[in-house]
């Protein structure tokens, strides 16, 4: 198959495109006076790039930083040359707003076509929207790189079942892009419904949270899709598509000729070897309004070794396995959902949707408890062994004990949205 924007390069082409890509990214970031401090702090110059080994002379740069130089922060060309601007929310009452040029833009939609050619679509093909637009890439990012790759786009946002599920009969939509709690509502509903011969669907691309393999699996099974993709981004680096599943599914390809990503240790901020599990930090490499110097995503994952059994030359690395900032600290452990997601993999009674409750008694005493739906088809008799079982695996796994219980498929809070994993009630 001729790829139309996927890329191909060798190491050598690769790693002469990132040094470049560093060294502009040094020299525009001293366009902006927030990074002119850091950089001198730093004691680095444009000229001091002479390898990518210089990366790790560069600062790191933070969320703290986007809020500092509010309302555009890390801004590097005139106000003039913005030609649009994004934002995710804040936890302090302020919005992050990025801003981006028009070649900015560009290059979203870019990355976003890539995503797609590696799904395997074609401009016969059609694409049905079902994330946020707005303020939010999402939405944005999805229709260009969409309208780039010549499909037919229906942009309808996230929520109004009743609306998608006309539209996916009217109008023939072969892809369906949502989050992943979107996209298992609806293929519930097409179940509930059975329209699912209706309907042309083919592939659905999920992102904007963590997607467990059994909730892939129950997405597949009840649309009768031939694929589905977990797609990766945030918008500081544009959005939607910085890397994408293959069929393989042997993790996400990330494009490197428009980022570096090194995984880091979140303490020590000291690189980690290939295969271990850290803060992924991100440096831009030809981002022109807000490029990103070593800025840390506090998402935790892993490069993978190796090439793709997909034969892709894109570097990979693993789904996105939690934050280093949405740590459980639950009787002096640190867990991870992401812990929590794996154990619960490993039973094939058990389905993908589970909820986590943290409670204090009157002692002050914590508690954990996890519900975990049952799988469509198991029965309901051995709900209390199944418990007691995962209970143990769980204790082994995480080091702490979890109260576990077991409910009908179907039984949690389903959301259009990202679902909630986690319910806090300790304070």
């Amino acid at each position: 198959m001729a790829y139309r924007f996927l890329p191909s390069y060798t190491a050598d082409e690769l790693a002469r495109i990132q040094l470049n890509g560093l060294r502009f990214t040094v020299a525009q970031a001293l366009r902006s006076p927030q990074y002119r401090e850091k950089l001198a702090a730093c004691g680095v110059e444009p000229g001091d790039i002479r390898s990518l080994d210089d990366l790790r002379r560069l600062p790191t740069v933070d969320v703290d930083d986007l809020r500092a130089g509010y309302p555009l922060p890390l801004c590097c060309v005139p106000e003039e040359e913005i030609v649009r601007i994004h934002a995710s929310s804040g936890t302090t009452g302020k919005r992050k707003i990025l801003a981006y040029t028009q070649k900015d833009i560009e290059t979203f939609s870019l990355q976003m076509a890539r995503c797609y050619e590696l799904a395997g679509l074609t401009p016969a093909d059609r694409m049905q929207v079902a994330v946020g637009y707005g303020l939010w890439t999402a939405g944005a990012g999805f229709q260009l790189g969409s309208e780039k790759l010549g499909m037919l786009t229906i942009p309808v946002g996230p929520g109004n079942l009743d609306m998608h599920l006309q539209l996916l009969r009217d109008l023939g939509a072969t892809c369906f892009g949502a989050t992943a709690s979107m996209a298992l509502l609806m293929a519930e509903e097409v179940e509930r419904t059975g329209i699912r011969d209706e309907l042309k669907l083919k592939k659905v691309i999920c992102g904007s949270e963590t997607r467990s393999e059994k909730m892939r699996l129950a997405i597949e099974s009840k649309l009768g899709l031939e694929a589905s993709y977990d797609i990766a981004g945030m918008t500081e680096m544009y959005g939607p598509g910085t890397a994408m599943d293959c069929d393989a599914h042997e993790g996400l390809h990330y494009w490197a000729d428009l980022f570096i990503i090194e995984v880091v240790d979140p303490e020590t901020l000291q690189p980690l070897p290939v295969g271990e599990v850290g803060e992924m930090v991100v440096t831009s490499l030809c981002k022109e309004a807000v490029p990103l110097l070593r800025y840390r995503t506090h998402d935790l994952s892993r490069l993978l070794p190796g090439e793709c059994s997909c034969g892709l030359g894109m570097p990979r690395h693993d789904r996105i396995l939690g934050r280093s900032d949405d740590m459980i600290i639950f009787r002096g452990v640190n867990i991870y959902p992401g812990q929590i997601m794996d154990v619960i993999g490993g039973y094939a009674e058990l389905g993908g949707e589970y909820q986590v409750e943290l409670r204090r008694d009157e002692r002050a005493l914590d508690h954990m408890t996890l519900t975990v739906e049952r799988a469509p088809r198991a029965s309901a008799d051995g709900d209390a062994a199944l418990a007691e079982h995962l209970g143990r695996r769980l204790h082994k796994a995480i080091l702490a004990r979890v109260d576990v219980r077991i409910c009908d498929p179907g039984s949690l809070p389903r959301t259009f949205s990202k679902s909630r994993r986690v319910v806090d009630l300790r304070q």
